[in-house]
């Protein structure tokens, strides 16, 4: 039986929404399970994801650096090609949101807490080659090259190629439902390759249920660390000791936050809270940008920049042997299992927000702008992270190796003007911006599992609110008892997991998306 079929089975009088019985019952059955099983035995869960992390990223290191670069590419092709004029939906479709809103759902959507937590801490922890990042390098550490390396290696990580893999997901979601009009699934993008016959027996459950395993075990990751990070900064800050019980109160807000933001829908929750973290986004760029060193941002962005360019083919296709474990597969590889496990079903919420707009138009908002941001991001907080451990202003160094990798952000701010002010404000922006990112995932992850649901309408309350809590169970957990000092090293082995649960159907999305684009008669 073909999905659409299944559908039309399923589908009860008076369009009530169905259950996708085939993809939510498995999917939640091993979340739910591994939420269980991290509460009786957190160390069988731990061994669990860290084999899981190891295997991933030691054996297949190779083929995420492959296709991370072949999605760069084809979505560097269709954004100035011709086929950048096709508009999603038809020539007659108009779009909902303004360009402003859906600027800011597309990127507060795709953020969660990555580069606030890492905007200081990654490229002080390269320039100090403190986990020895730069020991197969030939840079040496503290040194004015071992700078600009690290701005490079952060701009490499946390930019245009990251999110083209968001983007590439995003557009053959939207391309094949509001064009080709298939179904709303990671299955129908795979029809390109495979025919209609993709969509029929056993096929769709498999693929759907990876896509929403990839991307819960993502969230689980991406609040865990932001529970590891606020944590931390309430500690250091304001003296109270991190642990479970201040994790817990963190989770609790956190996930009643996103929850109901998720169950206010996307125009009342969603589009609100984009709107308003987006806005403290750009207050805290303006801020640092005014009491930075701006002329040594420049600089070492631009110098950064070179850094990528000149090592573009060799950081893209090493897959650890060159640049070493320490650079590569904890840095690198791991950045990519992230974007890689979020992107088929953060591809179904751009896809959403995205009717009535041309592809081009797609791609500045869902490619461009945003590696722009961050390239903005890791350029002043970065840059001036480094111009302050240069000259001896503060040394962040010796805060990240006695407090852990999240920590240099929190000695950062407080040596900033208006402290007091500018610290709860960041706080707030690491909340905010994993509740953005998690009510559209939860919302992605119900609509996945809700047969025959359009991409205007809302999915049932009860499924967002059941995810929310399981990812919220197996966040804590993992954070809380599998994390190590920080609380991070538990969440780094479930992201990776997530990441290599769903590569092979995103390397089927790559090559689907060239053969639509590139081979098939184009659809207008």
């Amino acid at each position: 039986m073909s999905l659409a079929a299944e559908k039309e089975v399923n589908q009860s009088p008076g369009g009530k929404q169905k259950t996708r019985k085939s993809v939510f019952i498995p999917a939640f059955l091993i979340v739910g399970g591994g939420a269980i099983l991290g509460i009786v035995n957190n160390q069988v869960l731990t061994e669990i994801t860290m084999n899981g992390f190891t295997a991933s990223l030691k054996g297949l290191g190779w083929l995420y650096q492959i296709i991370s670069l072949m999605a760069l590419i084809i979505v560097s092709v269709v954004t100035f090609s011709k086929i950048g004029s096709i508009r999603l939906g038809g020539a007659d479709a108009k779009p909902k949101y303004p360009f402003r809103s859906w600027f800011a759902m597309a990127l507060t959507g795709g953020v969660a807490t990555g580069v606030i937590t890492y905007g200081v801490n990654e490229p002080i922890i390269y320039f100090g080659n403190i986990y020895g990042e730069l020991n197969n390098t030939g840079v040496e550490p503290g040194t004015a090259s071992a700078a600009f390396f690290a701005m490079g290696r952060s701009l490499y990580n946390w930019t245009f190629i990251p999110y083209a893999m968001y983007s590439l997901s995003g557009l053959v979601v939207a391309y094949m439902y509001f064009n080709r009009k298939k179904e709303l699934s990671v299955t129908a993008t795979l029809t390109p390759l495979f025919g209609n016959k993709i969509t029929r027996g056993f096929w769709p459950g498999i693929i759907d249920t990876l896509a929403v395993l990839a991307i819960a075990l993502g969230l689980a990751s991406s609040l865990g660390a932001g529970l590891a990070l606020v944590g931390s900064g309430i500690e250091m800050t304001y003296g109270f000791e991190q642990g479970p019980i201040l994790w817990f109160v963190l989770a609790f807000l956190i996930t009643g936050l996103f929850t109901i933001s998720a169950l206010k829908g996307l125009d009342k929750g969603i589009r609100k809270m984009s709107s308003f973290n987006a806005n403290v986004f750009y207050f805290l760029l303006i801020v640092l940008i005014v009491i930075g060193p701006t002329l040594y941002i420049l600089n070492s962005t631009t110098a950064g920049f070179s850094y990528w360019l000149q090592n573009f083919w060799g950081w893209g296709l090493d897959p650890g042997v060159i640049g070493g474990e320490a650079l590569v597969m904890w840095w690198t590889l791991y950045d990519w299992a992230i974007w890689i496990a979020y992107a088929p079903l953060m591809g179904i919420f751009l896809a959403i927000i995205s009717y009535g707009r041309t592809i081009r138009q797609f791609m500045v908002i869902n490619w461009i702008l945003p590696a722009a941001f961050s390239v903005l991001w890791f350029g002043i907080f970065g840059g001036t992270a480094l111009h302050w451990q240069e000259n001896n202003t503060v040394d962040l160094i010796s805060t990240i190796k006695e407090n852990g990798a999240v920590s240099a952000l929190w000695t950062f701010l407080a040596h900033l003007p208006f402290a007091s002010i500018i610290i709860p404000i960041v706080m707030i922006a690491l909340i905010l911006s994993f509740a953005t990112a998690a009510d559209s995932m939860v919302r992605a992850i119900a609509t996945l599992c809700t047969i025959n649901i359009r991409f205007d309408e809302e999915p049932a309350k009860w499924k967002m609110l059941l995810w929310a809590v399981s990812i919220a169970v197996i966040a804590y957990v993992m954070v809380a008892f599998a994390g190590g000092e920080q609380g991070v090293d538990g969440v780094k082995y479930l992201a990776a997991l997530g990441g290599s649960v769903v590569l092979f159907v995103f390397v089927l999305q790559v090559f689907s998306a060239f053969k639509m684009f590139f081979i098939d008669k184009i659809e207008k």
